[in-house]
């Protein structure tokens, strides 16, 4: 393993490894400081070879996870056709909400999903900040009973049905099915201690959504990234998937 002060070397990462043209335009300062985070994995996944590509950013999990959301999203289709049908009809506005993310390297993406709140949920969000069940100072946002959700809302969030459209962003290939879950705030706003889970591509579930979901603290999600990326191969992530549907049928955690 690298020291932490150095960047992910290997000839398997280097098309990960480059820069974007979006990259470029982070503060060069905290480009480097996601650089030099990326350390935390340079083994491969398949045979444990030093500078190797691990299981998080392979080719197979990115494969893999492309089928399984484009099969999905077929299978689904009908359950994604009649939930886009209620929220049209229970309040005005899209369907769709595309949110700003930041994911791998602290890109940021537009990440989809059911629409659950009112149309103008972003305008009303600072007014609102006193009520974070965080602190109002927090990075991370969540309300109890947040007044800007909507009827239709509630429930597709309490069964977290509202991200499913994330299948798109799986297709894309700007998430996994597993990983961490990508935040709104961007990377400017990480602690360095953060800055290690930016080290993979966000996923729709992983190992926050299966230890009590909205009630894990970033702080707290942050160590359940780290021992995500720590442990990571193709055995843990059909653990996660299995166990994620338990979860979000218990409603443990939801908001």
């Amino acid at each position: 393993m690298n020291a932490p002060g150095n960047s992910l070397q290997g000839p398997s990462l280097a098309k990960d490894g480059q820069t974007s043209p979006q990259e470029k335009r982070i503060d060069p300062s905290q480009r480097e400081k996601i650089q030099n985070a990326l350390w935390v994995h340079n083994h491969g996944w398949l045979v444990g070879r030093q500078g190797g590509r691990p299981w998080t950013l392979s080719r197979t999990k990115r494969l893999s996870e492309t089928l399984a959301a484009l099969l999905l999203l077929l299978l689904l289709s009908p359950l994604l056709l009649g939930i886009a049908l209620l929220i049209k009809l229970g309040s005005p506005g899209p369907v769709l909400f595309v949110q700003q993310r930041t994911g791998f390297r602290g890109r940021r993406f537009g990440m989809f999903k059911f629409r659950s709140m009112v149309a103008n949920a972003e305008a009303l969000k600072e007014s609102l900040r006193h009520l974070n069940k965080h602190g109002p100072e927090s990075i991370d946002f969540k309300i109890d009973a947040d007044p800007r959700v909507t009827p239709i809302g509630r429930w597709l969030r309490r069964t977290s049905l509202d991200e499913l459209p994330n299948l798109i962003n799986v297709v894309r290939g700007e998430m996994r099915l597993v990983g961490p879950r990508p935040t709104s705030f961007n990377a400017s706003r990480y602690h360095q201690h953060h800055l290690g889970r930016l080290s993979i591509y966000p996923g729709m579930t992983g190992l926050w959504q299966i230890s009590g979901r909205s009630n894990v603290d970033f702080d707290d999600r942050v160590e359940l990234d780290m021992a995500y990326i720590r442990r990571q191969g193709p055995l843990l992530d059909l653990w996660i998937l299995l166990k994620t549907p338990i979860e979000v049928f218990s409603g443990h955690g939801a908001s």
